[in-house]
């Protein structure tokens, strides 16, 4: 039986994928380089290769690369003062599936990042189980960071369902034998995921895999009220 879904964050919850890409392109565009959108969604966001050795492959030299990628990354935090916006219907499913099934958050992000772009929101509150870059060794695609999840939320693989938004994603919670959800964002919308439990447009879609395993029927209604409940993880 379905007891627990497993989210990842950026770009899945949060738009955070895309406002990173435009600061990296911007930072190497003013360096000299060019960065394609198909690319950077191919090779960073699909097979996990760092900003850093991105650089290296378009040509930068190595010492400006170090450089290049400092820079984007206090851009990136600066950005983070301001909350990121939540990407559509993420708030009314997360509320639809609290108190259904058990939510863990499963990120590359490190915690700190993480509590910088939800702000005030309110949204990790649901989350039982937060696995963070500070809790892993290995970073997805690697199983190890839902395998961390299982082991906090005490569940099996099988009674459980992840949802992506990229091939890395994908390719870590399926190592970790977890079936996944893919719900691609504007960068990842070129990646296949043949082997995918499904593929959705919006989070919204993950309710109605949900309700099957279940047999229920799950409220997923807009909120009346935009109160934001105050974070204070």
């Amino acid at each position: 039986m379905l007891q627990a879904v497993l989210w990842d964050n950026d770009g899945l919850l949060v738009d955070s994928e895309a406002l990173f890409f435009e600061l990296t392109r911007q930072i190497f565009a003013e360096a000299g380089f060019q960065l394609d959108r198909v690319y950077w969604g191919t090779e960073y966001l699909g097979n996990a290769k760092h900003s850093f050795q991105i650089a290296l492959e378009l040509g930068m030299p190595r010492e400006l690369a170090r450089k290049v990628v400092g820079r984007r990354n206090e851009a990136f935090m600066t950005s983070l003062e301001r909350p990121i916006p939540l990407l559509p219907d993420v708030r009314r499913t997360i509320e639809a599936l609290a108190g259904h099934v058990r939510l863990a958050l499963v990120t590359g992000s490190p915690l700190e990042k993480l509590e910088r772009m939800h702000g005030e929101n309110g949204l990790l509150d649901h989350f039982e189980v937060i696995v963070t870059e500070d809790d892993i060794s290995h970073p997805k695609p690697h199983a190890e960071p839902y395998l961390k999840a299982l082991e906090q939320l005490r569940v099996d693989a099988g009674d459980c369902l992840a949802v992506e938004d990229s091939l890395r994603g994908f390719a870590s919670a399926h190592a970790a034998g977890i079936s996944c959800i893919v719900v691609p964002n504007t960068l990842t919308r070129i990646q296949r995921f043949d082997q995918a439990f499904a593929v959705e447009e919006r989070a919204s879609g993950v309710l109605k895999h949900v309700e099957a395993r279940l047999g229920v029927t799950l409220n997923a209604e807009k909120p009346a009220s935009s109160e934001r409940v105050k974070f204070n993880r």
